[in-house]
């Protein structure tokens, strides 16, 4: 999330994201504001709440953090079509290079969750490896759409990708992924071709839907979040998923503790001392 309509946000749930960049402002060039944070050294998870001990103190205290480890035999799971997930097709969307990852801004969609409020789509991105992890499994992709409701509640529907043995890749992430040499410098731009999420849409409804409430995945991690992801992985052949690793790097959270249970920070801090 990074779009000025999503200013707002900072504000309440905190830099956004699963990612954090999209709050952040375009510079006056065109191009696009590089996050303060990364997933290395001293800009890296166990540092990010020295970033700024206000604001991102949930990064160390809070207790229902994301990603989690997805138990399949304890998550719960969506009821079968109460999740509406409509994203119509576009002609072209904006990609860009924000160092902390890939991002594409696009915002004529909506999720719906049984009789709830609506939400709109903010923006969509990707994390390698995955950020989440299902029976402890990781996979080598993952990507979360971000919504938005009107009192700037987060709702995000992730995928996890897994790579193909016949080649056979996603359609709309090979769209997506076909400018990827456009953006190989973070702060930099291009626009996609058209985008169909029929596809995707169809790939949601006719499988399982994990959920649970947790956090943002990077500053502010802040907590609240609505996630649902599915539960059947997307297929990714291997010459794109070189191509995205070679740019998003190592960009994905730990696994942090069960639901409910202490910050692994504040249990490790409580050991050390």
């Amino acid at each position: 999330m990074k779009l000025s309509n999503l200013l707002p946000l900072a504000a309440t749930a905190g830099a956004s994201c699963i990612r954090g960049t999209s709050l952040l402002p375009r510079a006056a060039d065109g191009l696009v504001a590089i996050n303060s944070y990364n997933y290395t050294n001293l800009g890296g998870p166990l540092t990010w709440y020295g970033l700024n001990n206000e604001t991102n103190a949930a990064c160390s205290q809070g207790k229902h953090q994301s990603p989690i480890d997805i138990v399949t035999a304890e998550i719960d799971y969506v009821p079968t079509g109460s999740l509406k997930f409509n994203i119509p097709a576009t002609t072209a969307a904006k990609f860009e290079n924000l160092g902390s990852g890939l991002e594409v801004v696009l915002t004529n969609g909506t999720l719906s969750v049984g009789n709830s409020t609506q939400y709109k789509l903010a923006q969509f991105h990707f994390h390698t490896p995955s950020e989440h992890r299902i029976n402890e499994e990781y996979f080598p992709l993952e990507s979360h759409f971000v919504f938005e409701d009107s009192e700037s509640n987060i709702a995000v529907v992730g995928f996890v990708f897994q790579l193909s043995e016949t080649g056979v890749s996603f359609p709309l992430f090979d769209a997506v992924f076909a400018h990827i040499d456009d953006i190989t410098a973070p702060g930099t731009f291009t626009e996609t071709g058209p985008l169909d999420f029929t596809g995707l849409t169809a790939h949601l409804d006719s499988h399982g839907i994990y959920q649970y409430d947790g956090s943002l995945t990077t500053p502010p991690c802040s907590e609240g979040v609505a996630w649902y992801l599915s539960t059947e992985p997307l297929p990714l052949n291997v010459q794109s998923y070189n191509k995205v690793k070679q740019i998003l790097k190592f960009n994905s959270r730990y696994t942090q503790n069960a639901l409910g249970a202490d910050n692994l920070l504040e249990v490790a801090a409580h050991e050390l001392y």
